[in-house]
């Protein structure tokens, strides 16, 4: 079920699916996004598991909360908008691209709330973005560039995100557009990029502070790529797994940037396979 809950004194969209006295996991998106990019996998999941996905803060449906943004702002609007839901076991804690750092964070601010981590093309392991993103941190350029997006701005991001186009869909363009058009998107779109990023690409100090903080604090680690992600590529993989050197990791061929929508079911059997074997690990 998707639902608007009250945090923080703003409003928090969330989608809820399963019985709730499952082990949880919760699924976190990437930027500029939604909770929409984890809907098929609320259908394969939510039958051995409780489902919670959120538009994180000030994306998607979801308004801003106060304070500037940060990777530890993202993190800590997540963390009480599941408390508020009245979820406070462990976290199966899956992320794509922006969604992944998140759930990193998380782990580090709260180690007792996340039992897995399950990475997907996941921010943090490397430099290289998307020109567009890159671009957004050019004086005088980024807020004309967050005003452009039209429909066909709309389209041409959903392309890149999928390596087969058939997934960018009309649908898809059209809630990109509803979603451009909230007041605070595109502040909070610009601000999220400009503190992680740069000209150069996604800057190395809070990568590295954030890897160095994940390492203190061991879970059970999934790494998923598409090999055709033109937002984050897929050689990032391999930093992530020098990273996470007891990680499981899989690389799913021809697949864009959310192998969660282009290979749903192979996604979900692979995400299966890790939770059940690790059923006993702080579920």
């Amino acid at each position: 079920m998707i639902q608007k809950l009250t945090v923080g004194g703003a409003t928090i969209r969330v989608h809820d699916t399963g019985d709730p006295d499952q082990p949880p996991i919760l699924l976190l998106h990437g930027i500029g996004r939604s909770l929409e990019d984890w809907l098929p996998q609320h259908d394969r999941l939510s039958g051995r598991w409780r489902v919670i996905s959120v538009d994180l803060p000030g994306f998607g449906l979801s308004d801003r909360m106060p304070g500037p943004i940060s990777l530890a702002w993202l993190a800590e609007g997540v963390l009480a908008t599941v408390d508020t839901l009245g979820e406070r076991r462990p976290l199966h804690v899956m992320g794509n691209s922006l969604g992944g750092a998140v759930a990193m964070q998380l782990l580090t601010a709260a180690p007792d709330r996340v039992s897995t981590l399950t990475l997907v093309n996941s921010a943090g392991f490397g430099k290289e973005v998307a020109f567009f993103l890159r671009a957004l941190a050019i004086p005088g350029l980024g807020r004309p560039l967050m005003r452009r997006i039209d429909a066909r701005m709309a389209r041409r991001i959903e392309r890149a995100i999928f390596h087969d186009r058939i997934h960018a869909t009309q649908e898809r363009v059209d809630f990109a557009l509803q979603v451009a058009a909230r007041p605070e998107y595109a502040m909070v779109f610009l601000e999220t990029a400009q503190a992680l990023g740069g000209l150069r690409g996604i800057k190395a100090l809070w990568r590295q502070t954030l890897l160095a903080e994940v390492a203190r604090h061991p879970r059970p680690t999934l790494l998923v790529w598409g090999d055709r992600d033109l937002i984050l590529p897929c050689t990032h993989l391999a930093a992530a797994r020098v990273a996470f050197p007891d990680a499981r990791s899989h690389m799913f061929p021809d697949t864009g940037h959310m192998p969660q929508i282009e290979r749903p079911d192979e996604f979900a059997d692979l995400a299966e396979l890790f939770l059940t074997a690790r059923s006993d690990i702080r579920a």
